[in-house]
């Protein structure tokens, strides 16, 4: 099998994100008229679905701005977060962290730091960050413009 690389990943990511939903898109037709649940309770990204940027919720913050897209569980189990973050110059989201769930991080605009358990790496426009479950990880906006990137997490919390 052929090795993956940063645009294989990005694709393949990209798929993911575009083929689960929590409902149909507005004006098609829905087997139910309220999103399915799964056994655990969790909405089931079941649906296929489009998430125009302009129909995202925004929530803003002294750092920038958060969009979340989805969140729920895949048919095959797997637990999925997917929102799309804007990080004002020399701001952080937060402090670094861990938690159980693992992160991909997508960088669409700008340059970020990546400080993956308290090595730093610096990452621009189309590349990826894999934080791992349990490992202590954070992100900084080092450029001079706003940072634009998508989380993608992957997991349960317990």
């Amino acid at each position: 099998m052929k090795s993956m690389n940063r645009r294989d990943l990005c694709v393949a990511l990209s798929s993911i994100a575009a083929a689960v939903a929590v409902r149909p898109a507005e004006g098609q037709a829905s087997s139910a008229a309220t999103p399915a649940q799964g056994a655990s309770g969790e909405i089931l990204l079941s649906v296929q679905r489009a998430y125009p940027f302009d129909q995202l919720p925004a929530s803003k913050s002294a750092n920038g701005e958060s969009r979340a897209v989805l969140h729920g569980v895949l048919p095959t189990g797997e637990a999925v977060e997917l929102h799309e973050t804007t990080l004002l110059p020399g701001h952080m989201p937060h402090p670094p962290h861990k938690h159980r769930h693992s992160e991909f991080m997508l960088i669409r605009e700008g340059t970020v730091e990546f400080d993956n358990d308290g090595t730093f790496q610096r990452v621009g426009p189309g590349g990826v960050i894999f934080a791992a479950s349990n490992v202590m990880h954070g992100l900084k906006n080092v450029g001079d413009t706003n940072a634009n990137y998508f989380v993608i997490a992957i997991g349960r919390e317990s």
